[in-house]
């Protein structure tokens, strides 16, 4: 099971698990983040589920898609490591990944 580092808007540190398929969203909603709201449920309908990922990571991660991009060009947040957690698939590769919870817009 990938071990998923989740930093909240205070900046704490927690590691949590996630069963392999589940997106990155859900497994941190699972774990009781309630910082990340997910409004549209995952559907990629909303930017609520705004995270920073650790740049490490980047070249493991699929490309960032037209419908993501356009919601994530609606945060005044967004920056060079933005994505939508709902989005992101965990995976064995991504064991270890570090993902900040976006300020909410």
């Amino acid at each position: 099971m990938p071990k998923l580092i989740v930093v909240n808007r205070s900046g704490e540190e927690q590691a949590v698990e996630g069963d392999v398929g589940l997106s990155v969203m859900e497994v941190i909603r699972d774990n009781g983040f309630d910082e990340l709201l997910a409004l549209c449920g995952g559907c990629c309908s909303c930017a609520t589920c705004h995270v920073y990922v650790d740049p490490a990571f980047a070249g493991k991660l699929p490309e960032i898609g037209e419908d993501e991009n356009d919601l994530l060009d609606s945060s005044d947040h967004r920056n060079e490591t933005s994505r939508l957690s709902c989005q992101l698939t965990l995976n064995e590769d991504l064991d270890g990944l570090r993902v900040t919870i976006a300020p909410e817009d």
